[in-house]
């Protein structure tokens, strides 16, 4: 049976820096049921999925309206297991079903800056261009090419020659903003790659992106996610 598009959300139990993190409180629900509501919100997606291995995580992700037709495998729920290896393992168990998917979108779980409205422009991007995959995207704050290194203790820049150049006319550069990932399924089985030549990247405010890995990392997702709600609320 063939259908348009499935999205994976990825949500392991295992978490050793903020226990219990794909479910735990943040402003106000748990942090895995952004990602669940965004993506059931976009109208994207044939089916919304959760990979997990944890049972009260599965339960959880069902109250939302999300689907949990499998559990994660043991060998994929370790500290080792890669995103590719979790997403070519849920495309392959549904295969296995006879189910096969043009497009597919992996979405964390701890990524609560996520919007029906982002995946929807995603997913736009990727149908209608010659794409393998689209990705959000960030601004690093400062032009990296005029960055530091370490060596025994002492500053060096990583590349001298911009030393005098002017942070305004250096280009600027990008790195993955941690949310989610559109593909073709049939490329990204092909490749094992989220990022190919075939990429293309929609820039995300940094107010918006937050990498969630500890406890600090957190609380200032809160503030930026209650900053945002603030800005809504008064335009």
């Amino acid at each position: 049976m063939k259908k348009t598009s499935l999205a994976i959300i990825t949500a392991r139990g295992g978490s050793k820096r903020i226990p219990r993190k794909n479910i735990k409180d943040f402003s106000g629900k748990p942090i895995i049921q952004y990602s669940i509501e965004a993506a059931l919100l976009s109208k994207c997606f044939d089916e919304v999925m959760v990979s997990t291995d944890d049972k009260e995580i599965a339960e959880f992700a069902l109250s939302c309206g999300a689907k949990v037709p499998f559990f994660r495998s043991e060998k994929n729920s370790d500290d080792y297991s890669t995103t590719a290896d979790v997403l070519i393992e849920v495309i392959e168990q549904y295969k296995n079903e006879g189910i096969d998917f043009d497009y597919a979108c992996c979405i964390y779980p701890t990524a609560p800056f996520i919007t029906a409205e982002k995946l929807k422009t995603a997913h736009e991007k990727l149908r209608e261009n010659d794409v393998i995959s689209v990705v959000p995207i960030v601004r690093f704050g400062f032009p990296i090419l005029r960055s530091f290194k370490m060596e025994e203790g002492y500053v060096k820049l990583n590349w001298p020659e911009y030393i005098n150049t002017r942070s305004q006319d250096l280009a600027p550069a990008f790195h993955d903003a941690g949310q989610f990932y559109f593909f073709r399924v049939e490329d990204f089985l092909r490749t094992k790659k989220l990022f190919t030549e075939k990429t293309i990247g929609i820039e995300m405010p940094e107010v918006e992106v937050q990498d969630i890995d500890n406890v600090e990392d957190w609380r200032i997702a809160e503030i930026k996610y209650s900053f945002l709600l603030d800005k809504l609320k008064h335009g």
